[in-house]
């Protein structure tokens, strides 16, 4: 058997090898994803005992008091007597930049769900970082406490945060600047309190147990979120939490199921050297959940 044989039964133990891996890790990591679903839909309060009550429909006579740009907002993107959200499952496609300092964008597909009360999601990306060779991540915010994992072929960790504190404040900031995609949650019946700032944006304030956080929302010149902002979010930057202004923008509203919602968002750190996009994407598939 000559040298070309031998590279050949090479490649062919490799390729062999990497099917097993890719296989055992896409079990293990649905194995992992499991559990974090499972979690979120026990920590849901809607209907339970003891939850407290909360109006099922959206009842425009809220509105009053609010500030005028929030007012318009609703107006825009809700109709009277519309079933408040409960939870919504979205795909979402898109490219993430895996690298804080440098341009290295790479191609992601997503699912996500999210829940209103109990405050809560599950992010579950597949990023293709090479030909066959993808890292999945999961980030999440459930019952309180945060979660970012990343691991190479489902298999290989590279980045494992979990908990409260930081990471929590983090992931329900999350929760927060993602609401335009689950609008009934911005309601004040829904817990959230409204301070005006000027004719085009004002401050949202949110509370979950322990945390509580102040979004700034900008409004634009169709009266829907255009963007938002917080002026301090932790994030990795090499193997350190740094805190950094965040915001987001939004694009590309759509109505689906009466509620009008974008499609499309980018997101960015405000880091000392200027604004660093590293997310944008696209919902393609989105699917509501309403109170009854």
């Amino acid at each position: 058997m000559n040298g070309w044989w031998w590279m050949a039964l090479g490649l062919l133990v490799l390729a062999v090898a990497a099917v097993g891996l890719t296989v055992l890790g896409e079990r293990r990591w649905a194995r992992e994803v499991a559990v974090l679903q499972a979690g979120l839909e026990h920590g849901r309060v809607e209907g339970q005992p003891g939850a407290g009550s909360s109006p099922t429909r959206y009842d425009a006579q809220e509105l009053e008091g609010l500030p005028a740009p929030v007012q318009r907002y609703f107006r825009g993107v809700l109709k009277d007597g519309q079933p408040i959200i409960s939870a919504v499952t979205l795909e979402i496609a898109g490219t993430l930049n895996m690298s804080p300092t440098a341009e290295q964008w790479k191609p992601f597909t997503s699912r996500q769900r999210v829940v209103a009360r109990r405050p809560g999601f599950l992010w579950d990306a597949r990023i293709a970082m090479l030909p066959g060779v993808n890292v999945r991540v999961v980030d999440s915010y459930i019952g309180g406490n945060g979660l970012l994992h990343a691991a190479i072929l489902g298999l290989f960790t590279m980045a494992d945060i979990q908990g409260e504190g930081e990471i929590a404040r983090g992931e329900f900031m999350r929760w927060c600047a993602e609401v335009a995609w689950y609008p009934t949650a911005l309601l004040p019946s829904q817990g959230v309190r409204w301070e005006a700032v000027d004719d085009h944006s004002a401050h949202a304030t949110f509370t979950d147990g322990p945390l509580t956080l102040t979004l700034l929302f900008r409004f634009n010149d169709a009266g829907l979120i255009g963007s938002f902002r917080a002026e301090a979010r932790g994030g990795m930057v090499r193997d350190q939490m740094v805190m950094a202004p965040w915001e987001g923008v939004w694009s590309n509203y759509q109505v689906r199921d009466g509620v009008r919602v974008p499609l499309t968002g980018e997101v960015a750190w405000m880091r000392p050297e200027g604004r660093r996009p590293y997310f944008m994407g696209t919902v393609t598939a989105l699917a509501f959940e309403f109170s009854r």
